[in-house]
């Protein structure tokens, strides 16, 4: 009897997996929920499964591949940072993803930030609780048409978020070295280099997938190029932004704020950049919906079955893809 472990993690949902997998497999199929978090405890959870479904956090090393030996591993996200993936691929793992799930949901909430601290309404309602009522509190107020908003790196989340954009009449432009310029003009987004976005964009939102070349490329560097009334958003990976330059950005008054739904440690312990006047902080939220957290679970299960059928699934990540 195949053999399915998935993390006890509050986005995979057992019930759903047993579902899709009763109707998709001919044979029965055993699942079972076990705490992860740590390689550690994912070899000895899953030892000998011939599926593991993991969450964000924990990782999947060489070692933990070694000693797991699985057919397939199922990231219950967008992206794979925490697989070794060219390690599973060494050793005839399928690795998958569900890389569509939550697009609307965290572009919708890359826009919500963005324009949350563009029109100052985390200072405007402080404000008004201790017994204010004045707009200068969150002045200098800029007109979102007459902003350049820049965007880093143009997958599918950026592209929905460049639609909803487009509706306010500003102007957008996007560096991706991935995706060519006529397919970004088709969502009137220009294409620039990675200097030209910082210097070109009043606010920048950051969609970029966390890989070696993206650790750390909003760094002090990029964030000098803002100007002082420039918004960061965040809604990739937390260390894609460099954090201590963003904090030292934000006290220097060079940037007006920033908001992040991703941060480097999380949950975050003692993280300064939580709690600030200028920061928006919300709790690697952006992905959620009812309807989002349902597609992720099917979407993995399905994968699952497929490489239990002997097939290829939808979301196998491709070892040797540009992006990884």
């Amino acid at each position: 009897m195949p053999r399915v472990v998935l993390s006890a993690f509050p986005m995979i949902d057992p019930e759903t997996y047993r579902e899709v997998l009763a109707d998709a497999v001919d044979e029965p199929v055993e699942v079972e929920v076990a705490e992860m978090g740590s390689t550690e405890r994912l070899i000895e959870a899953a030892a000998g499964a011939d599926a593991v479904v993991t969450d964000i956090d924990t990782p999947v090393t060489e070692a933990a591949l070694d000693a797991v030996d699985p057919r397939v591993v199922v990231r219950s996200a967008v992206g794979v940072d925490n697989i070794d993936v060219a390690a599973a691929a060494e050793r005839g793992v399928t690795v998958t993803r569900v890389p569509e799930y939550c697009t609307e949901e965290v572009a919708t909430h890359s826009v919500s930030l963005l324009l949350g601290c563009l029109r100052s309404l985390k200072p405007y309602d402080d404000a008004v609780e201790d017994g204010g009522w004045s707009w200068e509190v969150g002045a200098p107020t800029r007109r979102v048409s007459a902003s350049t908003i820049g965007l880093l790196s143009f997958g599918p989340i950026a592209q929905r978020a460049a639609e909803q954009l487009s509706g306010f009449d500003a102007d957008l432009v996007a560096y991706d070295p991935f995706v060519e310029a006529e397919e970004m003009a088709d969502y009137g987004v220009e294409k620039v280099d990675f200097e030209a976005l910082f210097d070109r964009a009043d606010h920048v939102g950051v969609y970029a997938p966390l890989t070696d070349a993206t650790r750390g490329i909003v760094d002090a560097d990029a964030l000098a190029r803002l100007s002082e009334d420039s918004v960061v958003v965040n809604v990739s990976r937390g260390p894609v932004v460099d954090a201590d330059a963003l904090l030292d950005a934000l006290a220097a008054d060079e940037i007006k704020a920033a908001a992040l739904d991703v941060l480097a440690e999380e949950p975050p312990e003692d993280d300064p950049l939580v709690g600030r006047d200028d920061t928006v902080v919300t709790p690697h939220a952006a992905w959620y919906s009812e309807e989002a957290k349902d597609d992720l679970n099917r979407s993995g299960a399905a994968d699952v079955a497929a490489v239990l059928n002997g097939e290829t699934p939808d979301g196998r990540v491709d070892p040797a893809a540009d992006w990884l």
